[in-house]
């Protein structure tokens, strides 16, 4: 779970921050500091699902702008996964919105 929170969090940053032409956005980046899989092991080992929705909320909000907002279909549709996923209740049940929405953001980064 762990990676996959990570590479949420990172398709999420590399469309807020990555430009063309630039060097790309890598995990160990400095923008990645608070969103590397170590930051979500802890969480997910203190099963901290508020945390860790807050923590994929701060990315995917970001990546959410990038799109052009929820007037967009990309946007929609991002929030839509978004949404899904910030309504688990236990960490049991965060797998399958997570994998969805990395899926949907490796797609569209």
């Amino acid at each position: 779970m762990e990676s996959h929170l990570e590479t949420v969090a990172l398709f999420s940053l590399k469309l807020t921050y990555e430009t063309e032409g630039s060097s790309p956005i890598l995990r160990d980046d400095l923008v990645m500091g608070d969103y590397q899989r170590d930051v979500f092991e802890l969480l997910v080992r203190r099963g901290d699902v508020e945390g860790i929705q807050v923590k994929v909320g701060e990315c995917v909000g970001l990546a959410l702008e990038a799109v052009g907002g929820v007037d967009k279909p990309l946007g929609r549709e991002l929030r839509r996964l978004a949404g899904e996923f910030s309504n688990i209740q236990t960490i049991t049940h965060l797998d399958a919105p997570l994998i969805a929405l990395k899926d949907y953001l490796k797609v569209i980064q």
